[in-house]
């Protein structure tokens, strides 16, 4: 993977295991050699792991929509930065320019991007890995609730192997190298549609 979009809160939240290893996330993802992209911000979760990344002299790109370059606090030492009209436009060009996807603690904007990431890959219009850094459990009722949504058959337990996650940072960067792409699925046709 060249380039992986890390999908994080542009807030701090109050444990700082979270902040520490989101900083260490940005770090080892220069050392690799993997572009960070991300929501632009300087501040939150977004603004560590784009410090770790520019501390390694790793690349950075920023994707932000205009309304929120001022509220979010764009970081200045980007490699690149690109403003985008809507979210909707955001995400489409953070996936684009992705090779796959990591989601660290966040909120609502962090569980959207997420699950429109996910639902993608599960329709079949990308086979790229997505991987989430469950930090200190953060994540554990979230997949608690997917395995519900598995055990009431609204989810195909496929589709939830498709999502790796580890507790470490090498751990999971090991899964997303190893990740095998679902098949297509059967209602898609050639073209994808």
């Amino acid at each position: 993977m060249k380039s992986i979009s890390v999908f994080c809160g542009s807030s701090e939240g109050n444990d700082t295991d979270i902040i520490t290893t989101a900083y260490q996330l940005g770090f080892y993802m220069a050392k690799k050699n993997i572009a960070l992209v991300y929501g632009a911000a300087k501040i939150g979760v977004m603004g560590k792991v784009a410090q770790g990344a520019i501390d390694a002299n790793g690349k950075t790109i920023g994707v932000i929509p205009h309304f929120l370059k001022t509220k979010e606090i764009v970081h200045t030492e980007l490699t690149e930065l690109v403003v985008t009209d809507n979210m909707h436009d955001r995400k489409i060009l953070m996936y684009e320019k992705s090779d796959g996807f990591i989601i660290i603690p966040g909120g609502f904007g962090t569980m959207d991007e997420f699950f429109e990431i996910t639902t993608w890959g599960q329709l079949g219009l990308h086979t790229k890995p997505i991987g989430i850094l469950n930090i200190n459990g953060y994540y554990d009722a979230l997949i608690t609730q997917c395995k519900m949504m598995v055990e009431r058959g609204f989810l195909k337990q496929e589709n939830l192997d498709a999502v790796v996650v580890d507790n470490t940072i090498e751990g999971l960067f090991n899964k997303m190298n190893n990740y095998v792409p679902l098949p297509a699925p059967k209602w898609l046709n050639k073209e994808g549609l």
